[in-house]
């Protein structure tokens, strides 16, 4: 007995039970396969050096049985909701009507709400350093967003100009003695250059090759890294980073003090304060020049390249200088970023600036949308802040983490604010002369 269901789309064949079974059951046998050696069998080192082992074989069960009814549900989702119009056509239209509504008065919301977060949870230091995270990679995400979202350079090694913004401050200050705003500025210059000296090699490459070569660079400035001793420290790092003041006043508990020339008593509270409202500062500052970049001609001499680089190349723009300004200025904003989290710190070491870095930036401006400066911040506060809410389920965590992207990215293909309209475009369609086409009409 093989019961038909409706089909998903105009003009396919109805889909039956058998199908869908069948598709499930090939789902769990890829997930038996995947898993097997991952969660079925754990093995650790005896106390005598021999491999030890032992089977787990009731959670792969488990686990293979939530992938096989997952896909059966998955499959009922997209058959049910496909010819309707999705998960939209079941919402009516006022509510479409408030959400737009709501989406204006987003940003602001969020913007308020971050000035307060160091007035609300004044008293709770993780709360403080969770949000301080969170506007780092917010930071990060609207730098990468340059190269990646606006230009469409897909970029796997953005963590090597983090890592040469951070080690700028630290080898800067501690060998010099400049303060943090001589540096900051320093940073953002080495970082650009490094950015310009990428752009060179990978100026004719695009797509997957682009990829593999810009993670060959991460992976050599984290080398570099680790094996020139004698100028960063090798696998020590840099200690002894100074902390920023406020323009030469320290906060330090000290007579010279900040908390001594306002007459407060001193809590060590106001330097993590400073530090949240420095961070937001420099990532406002990089969405002010992201936004003001945009649309000016190199902002969409960017968007014409990320549509389209033959065209782009055909209109008399010129890509090289085009790839190399938006490698630069997302380089600028990663440097800048890496001295603030030398600063906070006040110790770096190459752990820091591993691949797994480049890799949680990207998901973040993927997933919040590739040129939305928005769903940037709105996916960093997801996956930053949210990841920290599942720290509970301790080894679950990442397949907590993996299948919520995976979802998102079936249902939200674009990102969480999906926007790819450039900059200038023509609000109506216009005619053409019959002069210009062969069928004779626009």
């Amino acid at each position: 007995m093989s019961a038909s269901i409706p089909a998903s789309s105009k003009g396919s064949e109805p889909v039956g039970v058998a199908f869908i079974l069948r598709k499930a059951f090939l789902s769990a046998l890829v997930a038996l396969g995947l898993f097997s050696l991952m969660i079925g069998v754990r093995t650790e080192a005896g106390q005598s050096g021999q491999l030890e082992y032992w089977t787990r074989f009731g959670d792969l069960a488990s686990l293979v049985g939530a992938v096989f009814v997952g896909s059966i549900v998955v499959e009922l989702l997209r058959m049910w909701l496909g010819p309707r119009g999705g998960l939209g056509s079941f919402v009516p239209q006022s509510v479409h009507s408030g959400l737009s509504v709501a989406g204006r008065y987003l940003a602001p919301a969020l913007l308020i709400f971050a000035l307060l977060v160091p007035v609300i949870f004044y008293n709770q230091r993780y709360i403080l350093d969770l949000g301080i995270l969170v506007l780092t990679y917010v930071m990060l995400g609207w730098g990468l967003n340059v190269v990646v979202g606006l230009a469409g350079l897909l970029d796997l090694g953005y963590v090597a100009f983090y890592a040469v913004g951070a080690y700028s401050y630290g080898l800067l200050s501690t060998t010099f003695g400049l303060s943090f705003w001589v540096c900051l500025p320093l940073a953002g210059i080495l970082a650009a250059f490094w950015g310009v000296l990428l752009g060179f090699p990978v100026l004719r490459l695009r797509g997957d090759y682009l990829a593999i070569v810009t993670l060959a660079f991460g992976e050599i400035i984290r080398l570099v890294l680790i094996n020139w001793q004698d100028v960063t420290g090798g696998p020590n790092g840099v200690s002894g980073i100074p902390r920023p003041s406020l323009f030469g006043i320290p906060l330090t508990p000290g007579p010279d003090g900040l908390a001594a020339l306002l007459g407060i008593p001193f809590s060590p509270t106001h330097r993590i304060v400073f530090l949240f409202y420095l961070i937001l500062a420099l990532a406002l500052l990089t969405n002010w020049v992201t936004i003001r970049l945009r649309r000016l001609p190199i902002g969409r001499a960017w968007e014409a390249l990320r549509e389209d680089e033959v065209a782009c190349r055909a209109l008399g723009i010129n890509t090289t200088t085009t790839k190399l300004t938006a490698f630069a200025t997302g380089a600028m904003f990663g440097g800048f970023a890496g001295a603030f989290f030398a600063t906070r710190q006040g110790f770096i070491s190459p752990e820091s600036f591993t691949f797994q870095e480049s890799a949680l930036v990207l998901a973040i401006v993927v997933l919040g949308g590739m040129g939305s400066q928005l769903g940037v911040a709105l996916s960093a506060l997801a996956m930053i802040g949210g990841f920290e809410l599942f720290r509970s389920l301790e080894v679950y965590r990442m397949l907590v983490f993996g299948l919520a992207m995976v979802l998102v990215m079936i249902w939200r293909p674009r990102g969480i604010v999906g926007h790819r309209a450039p900059t200038v475009f023509l609000e109506k369609s216009k005619a053409i002369s019959s002069d210009l086409v062969k069928e004779g009409h626009g």
